[in-house]
């Protein structure tokens, strides 16, 4: 006989989990359905364990460059990368264990299987075999089945010599060199972290700039820094092939009308990621999917069909897991009939977590004046603060970028030290739709990297004391 459930939730990753333990706060009798471990590609695959990764290239970078500069004197410096691979996997193994926790101390029945939708109402449990071991109903379901790479048809990944980033964090022998596909946030960190521990890496992007989501001068400082690393980086270039010969991929690519063939021991495809549509039924109940991903309200995050709900990456863009877990907790709160203001998806925070770190949120300058603002612009370099001297963190810097007519703060842009730390700051200065004045005259501690904030505001207006 078949348990019945006020809520039904297929996926446990940052949305799927976070939306079930804020359903069952609300009072929901709250089932949520996964055939693998609890947090998605996050926290197996993705931000938490290449936070690890990234970790350690900081460290061992840190060491081996700089150490000098504090007075430390290290010899026969080296990495063991099967344990730095190790230390990774273990974490996200605890943190992954932490969320069934959770999980249970919320009272949420959690059940391991692949779930299939039967009607609007029913989801039916298969066990790896295909067979169906059990059969949940419920009032009202929520989709969050995430996303995976996206596949193109000139770059065939094998998942062995041209991988995805899940192997890409995996691997069991470090490669001599790599070739990135996408210099997005993704191929952006796996090519900081393997470049630090010696690797060859050469990135690709078919737009015109790195982290092309970024400020055109964040991405030009983040280049020149890759660059005196030693990274290869060919930009507004098209791959045309990828192609396994014997134990070597030979990429061809087209930039500036000259066709270059790079060849590399290991290919990394970070171009995209697809919505998880497959499979799950909802095709045959006339759900509606576009551009392989679910089409929803996304004041409600209701699909075309009534009593069905939609959150993550499964919808679509942006890609992030704070947001996912933020539609979950929307999502769930909505049903439950509470008063709320939709997303603002223009004030999401965006984080890569290579050296320098880059930040942002809002407009960039580009787009702010392709909006129609008038601007005023003020940078701060870290060169500057006496927080980032002592560190030894010099390098980057904050750009604000405030409307001239009201002094309201439309974007806020930092590469350097702490940069996906000291976003959070311009972030609730955004909501709280702050102007430059509020942001000046708010006490920030000395010595901090924060300050750094308080004085690119300044300078949009000409008060900086420091520059």
């Amino acid at each position: 006989m078949s348990k019945s459930y006020d809520l039904a939730i297929l996926g446990g990753g940052p949305g799927g989990y976070v939306a079930a333990i804020r359903a069952s706060q609300l009072g929901f009798n709250t089932v949520l359905i996964d055939k693998d471990n609890l947090g998605g590609v996050c926290l197996n695959w993705g931000c938490i364990p290449t936070k690890s990764l990234l970790k350690n290239a900081e460290i061992f970078d840190l060491m081996k460059n700089h150490s000098a500069d504090f007075g430390i004197s290290i010899q026969g410096l080296s990495f063991d990368f099967s344990k730095i691979i190790k230390r990774s996997r273990d974490i996200s193994e605890k943190i992954t264990k932490n969320v069934e926790l959770l999980i249970k101390k919320n009272k949420v029945t959690r059940i391991r299987g692949f779930g299939k939708l039967s009607s609007k109402n029913t989801i039916d449990i298969f066990d790896e075999s295909g067979k169906v071991t059990d059969s949940i109903n419920a009032e009202k379901i929520i989709i969050a089945t995430g996303a995976r790479p996206k596949n193109f048809p000139q770059i065939p990944v094998d998942y062995k010599k041209i991988v995805t980033s899940t192997e890409a964090m995996n691997f069991s022998t470090q490669p001599r060199d790599l070739i990135i596909i996408g210099a997005g946030a993704i191929g952006i960190e796996f090519a900081y972290f393997y470049s630090v521990l010696g690797t060859k890496v050469t990135i690709v992007e078919m737009l015109e700039q790195i982290l092309p989501v970024e400020d055109k001068e964040i991405s030009e400082t983040l280049l020149k820094s890759f660059k005196k690393r030693g990274i290869e980086i060919y930009t507004s270039a098209k791959v045309e092939k990828a192609e396994v010969k014997g134990d070597e991929v030979f990429v061809s690519i087209l930039n500036e009308g000259k066709k270059i063939e790079l060849k590399a021991e290991k290919v990394l495809s970070a171009i995209g990621v697809m919505g998880n549509v497959e499979g799950f039924g909802l095709e045959e109940l006339g759900i509606e999917i576009e551009k392989n991903h679910i089409k929803v309200d996304k004041q409600t995050y209701q699909t075309n069909v009534e009593g069905i709900f939609a959150i993550g990456d499964v919808i679509g863009p942006p890609w992030l897991a704070h947001v996912a877990s933020s539609e979950g907790i929307h999502c769930v709160e909505t049903i439950k009939g509470l008063s709320l203001q939709p997303i603002d998806y223009d004030n999401i925070p965006g984080c890569t977590y290579c050296i320098p770190q880059v930040a942002s949120v809002g407009l960039t300058e580009q787009k702010a004046l392709d909006a129609g603002y008038k601007l005023k612009i003020g940078k701060f370099p870290f060169m500057a603060s006496g927080k980032a001297f002592a560190v030894g963190e010099r390098e980057g810097f904050v750009k604000l970028i405030f409307d001239a007519k009201y002094g309201e703060l439309l974007g806020a842009h930092i590469i350097g030290p702490e940069a996906t730390e000291l976003i959070a700051e311009l972030t609730l200065a955004k909501s709280m739709e702050a102007t430059y004045e509020s942001i000046v005259k708010t006490i920030h501690a000395h010595p901090t990297l924060s300050e750094s904030i308080m004085e690119a505001a300044a300078n949009a207006y000409g008060e900086s004391i420091h520059i």
